[in-house]
């Protein structure tokens, strides 16, 4: 686990996005468009960034999802949170503003 969230979060370019998706869903399920709205970013992006977070286990949608469902933090992610938490804390603060976890207002 130590090593993919140092890659992913850490190691390649768009790694803070994907640090400030991972907080925001902690917070509170949402959605691709809903992620776009409250970090600011385009929902391209925000798909690619699901698409690449999913496809590691770090964040899951219920199975047979319809359109806008929402995405939620992976069981495996959310047993290694701490992990997240500590290379997290090695990243520069995100730009912009922030209402909360990821950018989510309260």
């Amino acid at each position: 686990m130590r090593q993919l969230l140092w890659f992913l979060i850490a190691g390649t370019r768009g790694g803070l996005n994907r640090a400030r998706i991972l907080e925001a869903l902690r917070a509170r399920p949402c959605n691709a468009h809903q992620l776009a709205e409250a970090l600011g970013l385009d929902y391209r992006t925000i798909r690619h960034h699901l698409d690449l977070l999913e496809r590691n286990g770090l964040v899951t949608r219920p199975a047979g999802s319809a359109y806008a469902a929402p995405y939620f933090l992976s069981a495996y992610l959310e047993g290694n949170y701490a992990v997240f938490e500590e290379i997290r804390r090695n990243l520069p603060a995100p730009r912009g503003r922030s209402n909360g976890p990821g950018g989510i207002p309260p």
